[in-house]
């Protein structure tokens, strides 16, 4: 591919994987080092402070070479003693739900219809009925672009005895606020490739101390995704396994950046002005959401398509002018269109892609 040739970065607002910079491709192009090297040891350790700013906590922030999906299996073998909770309104909360039966454990139900979001309410209500030992959700729905009150199921959670609340922060750490401390959560994890706009292929992740407590205390939680084990080496800034020594270089990079632009407030003011942009665009165009309003992830914008337009032809005539949004999901594939602006896109950009969207709609 020549120079000419190659896609113009801020153009690819997929829902992840999203847009990577130069600036970040370039560093993975540095030498390898010692997975048990000193100078291993000096890069997690140097990223540390910036991890635990980035996820809110003062815990250790684990990293895992493996998509969020590992971390999400973590929490479901070190986090659930018998029975879970999955609160499910999308694919990738089913997906969560899915796991807790993979993984051996008992699971329950709590389902709303696609575009909606489950009321703290809800949830207090399900776990007056039915006692169980952990709660499972999606903050930012990726499927369907709903943002959950995660803060305040944090809140009824702590009104039962011995439940845990283990949450899949995957489209919303690093693009809108996650206060893994502040709000109490026993595990959440994200990864690489979504908001944090790198390559796919690292899971971050931060157990409470109730969670690793919990864990200790399990067994089946094999060996790879051993939370036990991963606390343990990341005190002492070592990977468990041998990890994507590339991918930690642009993590290191990464982090850099986002403290030159301001620290993660800034970048979650960014996410928060680009999510305002598509909803004024959405009250000019009429092209509605599916999330109601206050429930609309800052990360990626689910829209509803008009009477006789189909997703791929909307995604085909953007595709022959260089740009690429991703068609909805599941059940919602052909009649919605999912915009991912997160990562390092801007408004302006933004703008330039509405404004197609809209001329392939006309």
């Amino acid at each position: 591919m020549t120079e000419a040739s190659k896609p113009a970065f801020g153009k690819f607002f997929l829902p992840g994987p999203t847009d990577v910079h130069p600036e970040i491709l370039a560093a993975m192009a540095r030498p390898m080092i010692g997975h048990r090297s000193s100078a291993m040891e000096r890069l997690l350790q140097g990223v540390a402070p910036q991890l635990g700013a980035l996820a809110r906590t003062k815990r250790p922030v684990l990293i895992g070479t493996t998509s969020a999906t590992g971390f999400m299996e973590m929490a479901v073998r070190n986090g659930v003693r018998r029975r879970a909770l999955s609160l499910v309104n999308g694919a990738f909360s089913d997906r969560f739900a899915a796991l807790v039966g993979a993984c051996g454990k008992e699971g329950i139900r709590l389902e709303v219809p696609l575009g909606s979001a489950i009321e703290p309410q809800m949830l207090r209500d399900a776990l007056r009925r039915t006692p169980v030992d952990a709660v499972t959700c999606v903050h930012s729905e990726t499927s369907t672009g709903v943002l959950q009150d995660v803060a305040g199921y944090a809140e009824v959670v702590r009104e039962f005895d011995d439940v845990l609340l283990l949450v899949d922060a995957v489209t919303s750490m690093a693009g809108s606020p996650v206060e893994t401390d502040a709000w109490n959560l026993d595990f959440v994890f994200t990864g690489s490739q979504k908001a944090l706009a790198l390559p796919p292929g690292l899971a971050l992740g931060v157990a409470s101390d109730r969670m690793l407590e919990r864990a200790k205390t399990l067994e089946g939680r094999g060996a790879y995704f051993d939370l036990v084990t991963f606390a343990a080496a990341m005190v002492k800034f070592q990977p468990t396994n041998t990890p994507a020594i590339s991918l930690l270089y642009a993590l290191e990079t990464q982090l850099a950046r986002i403290d030159r632009d301001g620290g993660v407030e800034a970048r979650w003011q960014r996410h928060d002005a680009m999510r305002r942009r598509v909803e004024s665009w959405s009250a000019e165009t009429g092209i509605a959401f599916v999330p109601r309003e206050g429930r609309r992830s800052w990360t990626v914008s689910c829209l509803k398509l008009p009477e006789g337009k189909h997703a791929k032809d909307v995604l085909g005539a953007l595709k022959q002018q260089g740009w690429t949004i991703g068609a909805g999901y599941g059940a919602l594939k052909d009649s919605t269109i999912r915009i991912g602006h997160m990562g390092d896109h801007t408004v302006a950009a933004l703008d330039e892609l509405l404004a197609l969207v809209r001329g392939a709609l006309d």
